[in-house]
């Protein structure tokens, strides 16, 4: 089931749904629009491989930098973007990223896995963000 405006304003107002920090509008028709946080996770200089098995930790291989300034994203790059806003949901409400599509028209991809949004998480989100564009890309903050 997908939650309309309404419903989405009701489970605010009755302290299940939380988002922090949180402007009414940010709630569209039946989603909640979230922003880039100041900091985003980038990969190490370099083209050492990068082994994809269940061990594979990608703290290892990458490094936590501020977004005070735009962050000029390359084609065929990836950046873990973390969200501003802390989402808190009940343990019966499940929710889904999805990136804007004036985005993905300029070829930026929020979510290629991993976009479900647990129920009774209470965390702010990470967005995998790709280059998928033959251009660099210059990320804000916000």
């Amino acid at each position: 089931m997908i939650l309309t405006r309404d419903v989405i304003r009701r489970e605010m107002d009755a302290g299940r749904v939380i988002i922090d920090p949180f402007s009414s509008d940010q709630v569209g028709p039946a989603s909640i629009d979230l922003h880039l946080g100041d900091e985003i996770r980038v990969m190490h200089e370099g083209r050492a491989a990068v082994p994809v098995t269940d061990e594979v930790d990608y703290q290892t291989f990458t490094d936590v930098q501020r977004l005070d300034t735009p962050y000029a994203l390359a084609p065929g790059e990836t950046i873990h973007g973390i969200t501003r806003e802390r989402i808190t949901l009940p343990g019966d409400i499940g929710g889904w990223l999805e990136g804007r599509s004036r985005f993905a028209r300029v070829g930026l991809m929020i979510h290629v896995t991993s976009g479900f949004v647990q129920p009774g998480v209470s965390s702010r989100q990470v967005l995998e963000m790709s280059n998928v564009s033959g251009r660099t890309l210059v990320i804000h903050a916000g």
